[in-house]
C-alpha cells in the first residue's frame, strides 16, 4: 500500500483515540492496527517509521504504537 495511504489512515486512527480517556491510547491504536490491518501493512507501516523523513509525518500515538504491534515474524 502507498505510504501516504498509511500514514493518513494511521493518522486519523490515532486521533480518534486521542478523543478517547485513559492512559492506554498507544496500545489501543496498536490493537486497532493489529486487529484490523494484516501483517503486511502493519509491516508496511513499520518500515515507514524507520525512516526519518517518514516518521516526523505521523500522530504521536500512532509513532509510539509501532513498538506494540504485531509482525509476520511474531506469528
Amino acid at each position: 500500500m502507498a505510504s501516504d495511504k498509511l500514514i493518513t489512515m494511521a493518522n486519523q486512527i490515532a486521533t480518534f483515540f486521542e478523543s478517547q480517556k485513559g492512559d492506554d491510547l498507544a496500545e489501543r491504536v496498536a490493537a486497532h492496527l493489529n486487529d484490523f490491518w494484516g501483517p503486511e501493512m502493519r509491516a508496511d507501516f513499520v518500515g515507514l517509521v524507520s525512516d526519518s523523513s517518514q516518521a516526523g509525518r505521523l500522530h504521536p500515538l500512532a509513532r509510539d504504537a509501532v513498538a506494540l504491534l504485531r509482525l509476520p515474524q511474531d506469528f
